[in-house]
């Protein structure tokens, strides 16, 4: 009985392990998803203007 115990902890790490990685996984590819939307006109021009303060 004590080894069928062991067996179910074993388990039940795994499933949390697995259930991490999944949280993990869906939670980069949603922070993904937001940095690929296009820039409006204004964000557009921060954004180049920020480049071109960075060049001599």
């Amino acid at each position: 009985m004590e080894h069928l115990n062991a067996g179910y902890l074993q388990l039940g790490l795994f499933a949390l392990a697995f259930g991490g990685l999944q949280v993990w996984w869906i939670g980069s590819t949603l922070r993904r998803r937001d940095l690929a939307r296009p820039l409006n006109e204004r964000a557009f021009r921060k954004s180049l203007e920020r480049i071109w303060a960075k060049q001599p």
